[in-house]
């Protein structure tokens, strides 16, 4: 949804205003959650990656029991990356992606194949978002990485506004300019920056900002490829849930890449020694 360009005058103020209620309400659930952690926390991406499942079924025609089918899969995957056991979470995933699948293709039944790719698109984010949380410093890393999310929505949707000029890619998603981006990339790299100072790491900032960034392109690409799932689908919206805002794939289309690129730096190494030492190297 960043560098979204909301029309002029009444209308557009109006719609601001709507979205900056929706955007405060859900982002206070959100860090309460984050803090208390715990059962909590895996309950409410649980719930949360469940409507983005059950929306993309919707977009793409799935029947209702094949929806159950891959809420039941990612109830087992989020207990499991609960527990602390990632690996069999994914492992879990990766089954019944492979099962929905082949049961579509012995069934001929094309239309309902995008349940397996919406099942790892709901799951993913879900195993790395818990398992983060589950983490020696899991509050900080995801804070940090949906901050980072947030800050590229807000700085991109006022930069765009603003800025307007040249569409990234109209075919797609015909709102979306360069300065927005742009615009993006500097709210998530002056974030990811207080972030870092904040955490006691004053000689870190650079390279925190440099992170930030970088990870704001990939919140875009996310965002793009939602897009391109709607118009593919001949939707506006993901759902209605939030009556004028869309659905919950609306909101967190640029979590869902973050997340994973995040879980995957986080299990190869911890990122407070990798930012200290490469930050010792460059000094």
């Amino acid at each position: 949804m960043a560098g979204a360009e909301p029309g002029a005058g009444p209308a557009g103020g109006s719609n601001l205003k709507s979205r900056v209620i929706v955007g405060a309400f859900l982002a206070v659930i959100a860090i309460a959650d984050i803090w208390v952690g715990g059962p909590a926390f895996t309950l409410m991406i649980g719930a949360g990656v469940g409507l983005v499942l059950w929306e993309w079924g919707a977009m793409h025609g799935t029947p209702q029991p094949w929806r159950i089918a891959g809420l039941a899969a990612l109830a087992g995957a989020c207990l499991m990356a609960h527990l602390g056991r990632p690996v069999p979470a994914l492992l879990l995933l990766l089954g019944a992606i492979l099962a929905l699948l082949a049961l579509s293709i012995l069934l001929r039944a094309g239309g309902k194949r995008w349940i397996s790719t919406g099942l790892a698109y709901a799951g993913l984010p879900a195993v790395s978002l818990i398992w983060l949380r589950g983490q020696p410093d899991g509050f900080a890393l995801v804070m940090w990485t949906m901050g980072l999310v947030w800050a590229t929505d807000i700085l991109a949707y006022f930069a765009g506004r603003s800025i307007g000029g040249p569409k990234i890619w109209p075919a797609i998603s015909p709102n979306k300019t360069w300065a927005g981006l742009l615009g993006g990339m500097a709210g998530a790299g002056a974030f990811s920056a207080l972030f870092a100072h904040f955490a006691g790491w004053p000689q870190a900032l650079p390279l925190m900002a440099l992170l930030g960034a970088g990870l704001a392109v990939v919140a875009q690409a996310g965002d793009f490829f939602e897009s391109w799932l709607k118009r593919r689908a001949g939707v506006k919206d993901s759902g209605t849930l939030l009556r004028a805002h869309g659905g919950i794939m609306d909101r967190v289309d640029g979590l869902v890449p973050v997340a994973c690129v995040v879980a995957l730096w986080a299990s190869q190494q911890r990122p407070a020694d990798y930012v200290m030492r490469v930050t010792e190297m460059l000094a």
